[in-house]
């Protein structure tokens, strides 16, 4: 990969999650309107801990291809997700700090993205082309959670268009 190809590919995804953003916010938002603590089985998590992990994931992901290294930190991530009390906090994190790993993404040198870089093993390759797990990983967690909503007692907001608890269903 050369670096036009990085530099190409580092705004195309800043770009993607630009326009998922405001999706990935409001799903996350929505956790506030039912009970936060639903998981449809005992071996899954809590509507609540997937939105902090989503909401934190996505922002360390980002910083740690920019760093060059995964180097998770359970006490930082635990630091970080004690401050929010209600699904509006992890909302604004996400709408907080997105934007600013989106804009060193863009920013950062050709270099950065070109690196070799592995995540625990799982995969390698240059840094830049890991912004495709990134994104595979938010919208994971963003559909898990979208599941959730109407079964823990919140509506659902649009995703890729309206849901039946925005707008009345057509026959």
């Amino acid at each position: 990969m050369n670096a036009e190809q990085a530099k190409f590919l580092a705004d195309y995804y800043a770009g993607v999650f630009e326009r998922e953003m405001p999706t990935t916010a409001s799903v996350l938002a929505a956790v506030n309107q039912g009970d936060r603590d639903y998981k449809p089985d005992p071996k899954s998590r809590s509507a609540w801990e997937i939105a902090t992990h989503l909401a934190y994931a996505d922002t360390w992901l980002l910083q740690s291809i920019l760093d060059g290294k995964f180097e998770y930190n359970p006490e930082a991530a635990k630091k970080t997700t004690a401050q929010f009390k209600d699904a509006e906090d992890i909302a604004a994190f996400y709408r907080k700090t997105l934007p600013d790993r989106l804009t060193q993404l863009r920013a950062a040198p050709a270099e950065t993205l070109v690196r070799p870089l592995d995540f625990y093993g799982i995969m390698n390759g240059p840094a830049v082309t890991l912004l495709t797990f990134v994104q595979h990983h938010s919208i994971h967690h963003r559909g898990q959670l979208a599941a959730y909503l109407r079964a823990m007692g919140s509506k659902v907001p649009n995703i890729y268009g309206p849901s039946a608890d925005t707008k009345p269903a057509t026959t």
